[in-house]
């Protein structure tokens, strides 16, 4: 899939993800302020996938497959954060620290 292609489907896939939480709002399953931290974790989601498909054609000068997977887990690991912030500030910490932690164990493993 070429590059431009991707940057189309995520366009589309994002104007999905804001659709999705929209109407989880007027349904009435989140509150207006849980809106941002949702897309933040679906936009990660998605980061993700990307990652997946990098996987299989990468292409040179682009960005790897690593850091589109630890992109996608940053973006997770802040909307998680956000989210439970709501219900406990520790609760945050620790999904931060275990995503930061996790990283970090991932890098030193790429690197040997």
């Amino acid at each position: 899939m070429s590059e431009s292609n991707r940057q189309f489907l995520s366009i589309g896939i994002f104007f999905l993800i804001v659709v999705v939480t929209m109407l989880l709002f007027v349904v009435g399953l989140i509150g207006w302020s849980f809106i941002i931290p949702i897309v933040l974790g679906l936009s990660g989601l998605w980061t993700l996938a990307l990652a997946g498909l990098r996987t299989s054609k990468p292409q040179k000068y682009e960005r790897g497959t690593f850091g589109t997977m630890a992109l996608g887990l940053c973006l997770i690991a802040v909307g998680g954060a956000w989210f439970l912030f709501a219900f406990n500030w520790l609760y945050s910490m620790v999904l931060i620290l275990l995503v930061l932690g996790a990283l970090a164990v991932a890098v030193a493993l790429k690197h040997n």
